[in-house]
């Protein structure tokens, strides 16, 4: 038994919901939407936390990992797993070396406490970006979402983000947002969404678009030769065509010193 529902839907989804109408298995709008729901519902998106590379990077000053320093009472780890189960990431991969998965499995176990099924990977030598992810090659068989370790990313939309991807049908969709500081961040030429241009920490820009530390991606990722994402293989998607950007408005933090978790814990107390 079917019932009437109304709802409130913003355009840029609909417009990617009406895209599915081919009158032939779907056959209108409707029909895209419980389509689409049913998937959502049966779904096991997975997500991969990213904390390769050496030791010391991954340290703040406290000489506490990033991603286990607390911002009030929780850890930049707990805050992350409850922002992915909250957008249906359930299955999670965290990757680094084996002093970071022992202090990450010493916050998380599992995940079943969260709701999650959480799986360490080792690296065993720190290379570049690339390399660490190429670690799951065999594991990702499907959409995949990326996190670096060291962010707060809990009020950035990942489901505009995946849906873009989707519509889209690139390689990767990169989440992008404004910074007055290019110098330090990856950033992007945009026409539209796709990116033409990709150029990590460049010494002068006037393109104003950051990437965020957070990505959509297709297994084929994996496929691509190179050791730094950054560096080597956005680059090389983009003058293919295969890179897109999703902008946002919301910002992630970056989480560097004492400061900078100062600074978090008073932004977060304001959401």
């Amino acid at each position: 038994m079917k019932k009437k529902i109304s709802i409130t839907i913003d355009e840029t989804t609909l417009t990617a919901i009406d895209e599915l109408v081919d009158n032939i298995i779907v056959r209108n709008r409707s029909q895209a939407i419980e389509t689409l729901v049913s998937q959502a519902l049966k779904e096991e998106k997975i997500a991969v936390i990213l904390a390769g590379g050496s030791i010391t990077s991954l340290k703040l000053d406290t000489k506490e990992f990033k991603f286990a320093a607390k911002v009030g009472e929780k850890t930049l780890l707990e805050l992350a797993i409850e922002k992915l189960k909250e957008e249906s990431f359930s299955k999670i991969y965290f990757v680094g070396q084996k002093q970071v998965l022992t202090r990450a499995f010493e916050i998380l176990g599992d995940g079943s406490i969260y709701g999650a099924s959480v799986e360490y990977l080792e690296e065993q030598d720190a290379r570049g970006t690339a390399d660490t992810l190429r670690l799951l090659k065999g594991k990702l068989n499907k959409t995949f979402l990326v996190v670096y370790n060291d962010i707060i990313f809990s009020q950035m939309d990942l489901y505009d983000l995946w849906t873009d991807h989707q519509r889209l049908k690139g390689a990767v969709t990169l989440m992008l947002t404004t910074t007055p500081n290019p110098e330090r961040k990856g950033v992007a030429k945009l026409e539209g969404a796709k990116v033409l241009e990709f150029e990590q920490k460049p010494a002068k820009s006037t393109v104003y678009l950051g990437f965020s530390s957070l990505f959509i991606a297709e297994p084929s990722l994996l496929d691509q030769q190179g050791k730094s994402l950054e560096t080597e293989i956005f680059p090389k998607l983009a003058s293919r065509g295969l890179l897109f950007g999703h902008v946002t408005s919301q910002q992630e933090l970056h989480i560097n010193s004492a400061a900078d978790l100062k600074k978090a814990a008073i932004l977060l107390r304001k959401e």
